[in-house]
């Protein structure tokens, strides 16, 4: 009886224990942690941050509006919020001062009171002063969407690479919206201004406020610092593949489009999938094949989204380098999305953004099985040359195969060669690097027609044959 290959297992995304341990980190429900005695400590009772969105719709239509705040609930609740109430106010720009008119203001203060809400989340990247403004308002926490996003990423980022890049965008994003917490924290007492003060009260000059974000930037540099040394070793792995002339494969994407189910179904690489938005920030690379043995790499890379902060752009640089350099970029869409035609405008956005829209790009609408027939007949007739697949079920997967084996640079060099036995590293580095055209194994060695790259092209001309 043979052995089932992988890719035909009944779940390709195998025991995923990094989902068990994500999953095994949350709170569980029904069970409280709220303090019997509150006469020795500070009362508190832990509970999932209560918020109320808020959004201003500046252009589009309506239903453009309600996508925007329909992912703005999801980003909250991926972060692990409960969302109470949702507010949207037509303006032609935002608000200078608060974002929102004052009316709008007040209305979202009388909602915080009735919801009891305790954090407040505009879908849009406040100014220092907005933020400030606002929240002195408000009365509760007021958060960005970077800040939600950052936010998330800081959850979800797993390697030190990850880490790091995270941690850096927060820090970047952070140091221009520090807040003075009032002259008692003040050590602006130097010199002769202190003659009054006494010993103890010549301080060193600095605010609070000032210390901070001088520690801020020293740890921006360290940071800095520590990603060009992982660069360095991403560099050497890439230069590496790039000497042997291993072809490569970026899937990119909207966050949540099904990537990495994707990378599992053709690979068997058992990365984390779930349904969250960001649940996968680490580049994940694996090596497959083609039918006709040409070795490739497929690397799952970070999801995209509508308005992706600038500061994670900057910081994930090195890893979206992936998408630039690679000879094809898999753009996988969710086709039950309601919106799917604005994930596509938003990838090739970033895109475009990061230097890769010059990259030839093979379009996958993912999720066929949980999309509406009448909405993939509207995408076949707007992008006709899009595969449709379902990583779940293994729908239009040996299609998809079929596809990148065929969209694969081919080696450029014809050689005709009969190749000993003894250089048996010269066949293999062909099936791995080059396409065979024809063998044929005689006595003296192997009799074969191929094409490769330079440098093997250079290796075969020793045992290459004349023509006839």
């Amino acid at each position: 009886m043979t052995e089932q290959p992988w890719w035909e297992e009944a779940d390709p995304d195998g025991d995923q224990l990094d989902l068990e341990e994500r999953h095994s980190l949350r709170r569980v429900a029904g069970m409280s942690t709220q303090l019997a005695d509150i006469s020795e400590v500070e009362y508190r009772e832990l509970q999932l941050e209560r918020v109320v969105l808020v959004s201003v719709w500046t252009t589009g239509s309506e239903v453009d509006s309600d996508f925007a705040m329909a992912e703005l609930k999801l980003l909250a609740e991926t972060a692990g919020s409960q969302v109470l109430e949702g507010l949207v106010q037509r303006r032609s720009n935002p608000d200078p001062a608060t974002f929102i008119g004052r009316g709008k203001v007040d209305e979202v203060r009388e909602v915080v009171i009735a919801t009891g809400a305790d954090t407040v989340i505009c879908d849009g990247e406040l100014e220092p002063a907005q933020l400030r403004n606002l929240e002195d308002r408000v009365g509760v926490k007021v958060i960005d969407r970077t800040a939600l996003i950052l936010d998330i990423f800081a959850q979800h980022a797993k390697s030190a690479e990850g880490k790091a890049q995270v941690e850096l965008a927060q820090l970047q994003y952070l140091r221009q919206r520090l807040r003075g917490w009032g002259g008692n924290l003040s050590r602006q007492a130097g010199g002769r201004a202190a003659a009054g003060a006494g010993i103890g009260g010549r301080g060193p000059g600095e605010t609070k406020i000032e210390t901070d974000r001088r520690r801020i930037k020293t740890r921006i540099s360290v940071l800095r610092r520590r990603l060009r040394e992982l660069d360095q070793v991403r560099a050497t792995k890439r230069s590496q593949r790039e000497r042997n002339q291993v072809p490569s494969v970026a899937i990119v994407g909207y966050t949540n489009a099904g990537k990495s189910s994707l990378l599992n179904r053709l690979t068997g690489a058992g990365v984390l999938v779930e349904n969250a938005l960001f649940a996968t920030l680490d580049a994940t690379t694996r090596r497959t094949g083609t039918a006709d043995g040409r070795v490739y790499t497929l690397t799952d890379t970070v999801g995209f989204i509508r308005h992706l902060p600038h500061d994670l752009v900057e910081a994930f640089r090195s890893t979206l380098e992936e998408s630039v350099n690679a000879d094809l970029l898999l753009h996988v869409v969710d086709a039950s999305d309601p919106d799917p035609y604005g994930q596509v405008d938003a990838v090739r956005q970033v895109l475009s953004e990061i230097g890769a829209a010059g990259v030839a790009e093979q379009l996958v609408m993912n999720k066929i099985d949980a999309a509406a027939p009448d909405v993939l007949l509207a995408l076949r007739g707007r992008f006709p040359d899009a595969l449709f697949v379902s990583a779940r079920t293994g729908e239009g997967i040996d299609e998809l195969r079929d596809r990148v084996a065929e969209r694969l640079p081919r080696p450029a060099i014809e050689v005709k060669a009969l190749v000993p036995y003894a250089r048996g590293d010269l066949i293999d580095r062909i099936h791995n690097t080059g396409e065979f055209v024809s063998s044929e194994h005689t006595a003296a060695g192997t009799r074969l027609v191929a094409r490769v790259n330079a440098d093997l092209a250079g290796e075969l001309a020793a045992y290459a044959e004349a023509d006839g």
